[in-house]
């Protein structure tokens, strides 16, 4: 499988299909994976075949490329919209999470007062109370739920520690609404289990989740590049947009990629 690994701790900016004009950060290792999950589709590949690589940025390398290559595109000219934490794995998995994060920011308003600080992650690190703080200092937290459905979450996302939805749902509560929802919506099969992000059940038991969770914005999207697992499919726009449609005309705030 061709895996995509961001060999750098700074990367691009690239154009992202939902952020705009993205400066990317990697703080997990730069030629390895590091994740909490082991999702179905990731880009980076499945986490056994990311193990080469097990060393971690320090912060200070962090800060040095970072403010470098934002003073060199600041130099430039270049617009950025967000500086983006994703990379090979889970951000927040990084020990020195919350000191980058108040780095970033301080710089952020020095050099690109306009640019939002996003960060993409799978929410299992939200029962620590230093990241989730963290997280609420941003401009976006991205929180990841892919399905309402135990079954579900463990089929696409397939944790590789201990993980309750339940709690899970319970510290992104604590938000005060203030976050983007992520979801990815797919079908196919895996490890024998048959999935449908759009069968009758999941769809109406997220809704009830958004409706639950009432998030600032929704972000829905679905298979964009290869993945790991091999019998997997893209949903169409269309049923996502089938999909929102009541939580449109319930007046959410739902972004749709295809």
């Amino acid at each position: 499988m061709a895996t995509i690994l961001f060999n750098e701790i700074v990367f691009g900016p690239i154009k992202s299909r939902r952020l705009g004009s993205s400066l990317g950060v990697n703080l997990l290792p730069r030629f390895g994976k590091w994740c909490s999950f082991d999702c179905i589709y990731c880009e980076c590949g499945w986490n056994r075949d990311g193990k080469k690589d097990t060393t971690l940025p320090t912060k200070e390398e962090v800060y040095q490329a970072l403010e470098g290559r934002l003073r060199q595109l600041a130099q430039e000219g270049t617009p950025v919209d967000t500086i983006t934490f994703s990379g090979n794995g889970e951000p927040t998995m990084h020990p020195n999470f919350p000191d980058i994060i108040e780095f970033v920011l301080k710089l952020r308003d020095e050099l690109y007062p306009l640019a939002k600080v996003s960060v993409l992650t799978n929410a299992t690190r939200l029962g620590k109370e230093e990241v989730r703080a963290a997280l609420m200092k941003i401009d976006n937290p991205i929180l990841k739920i892919d399905s309402p459905l135990k079954w579900m979450v463990d089929a696409i996302n397939i944790p590789n520690e201990a993980y309750s939805l339940e709690e899970t749902i319970g510290n992104i509560k604590l938000f005060n609404h203030n976050f983007i929802l992520q979801t990815m919506f797919l079908k196919g099969e895996e490890g024998g289990v048959q999935i449908d992000c759009t069968a009758a059940e999941h769809v109406e038991k997220w809704r009830e989740l958004v409706r639950e969770l009432a998030p600032r914005e929704i972000m829905m999207y679905t298979i964009d590049r290869e993945t790991p697992a091999k019998n997997l499919q893209k949903v169409t726009v269309e049923e996502m947009e089938e999909i929102a449609r009541p939580l449109k005309e319930e007046g959410f705030n739902v972004q749709i990629r295809g």
